[in-house]
């Protein structure tokens, strides 16, 4: 390949890949991906990549940031976040780094998801106690706050009952 067509190459990866990060925020490893889907080489993705990097238009960090925010505000747990985040390539230690900067109480968190699909009333039977811990499991928050809520909920004709 000539020195030409490698700078259209370049130039077309890097239009492709602000293109991408114009709709939103994105990790190294989505925008890669993607970019291979569209047919860009993978020796002219890693060069443009470390480029957007450089100037500050890639960030994992603020990938992570934004992408917990909007995640937490649709109530989603942190083991769901955590799952997402690696899928997405961000590092286990970027995650942790992100979430203990942004403060969050999960259990308030949990609550109030609770509340806002199951409203305020207590469940009315067992089955509806269970129904609430598989979906807030579901949701990415660990066993033991949602035991913690749990317990702390009055149970129509099973209050108390320990959990099998």
């Amino acid at each position: 390949m000539s020195a030409a067509a490698d700078a259209d190459d370049a130039a077309a990866t890097e239009a492709a890949a602000l293109r991408l990060l114009a709709g939103r925020e994105h990790s190294r490893h989505e925008l890669t991906r993607k970019l291979r889907q569209r047919g860009h080489a993978d020796a002219v993705i890693g060069g443009v990549l470390d480029d957007l990097q450089r100037c500050q238009l890639l960030s994992d960090e603020r990938f992570c940031e934004a992408y917990v925010r909007q995640r937490v505000a649709r109530g989603y747990g942190p083991l769901r976040l955590r799952a997402e985040l690696t899928e997405r390539g961000v590092a286990d230690g970027l995650f942790e780094r992100v979430l203990a900067e942004a403060g969050i109480d999960w259990q308030q968190r949990l609550e109030a998801l609770a509340v806002r699909k199951f409203g305020s009333a207590a469940p009315a039977d067992r089955r509806a106690r269970d129904r609430r811990g598989r979906y807030l499991q579901q949701r990415g928050f660990p066993l033991a706050m949602v035991r913690r809520y749990l317990l702390g909920l009055a149970v129509g004709d099973s209050a108390g009952e320990p959990f099998d």
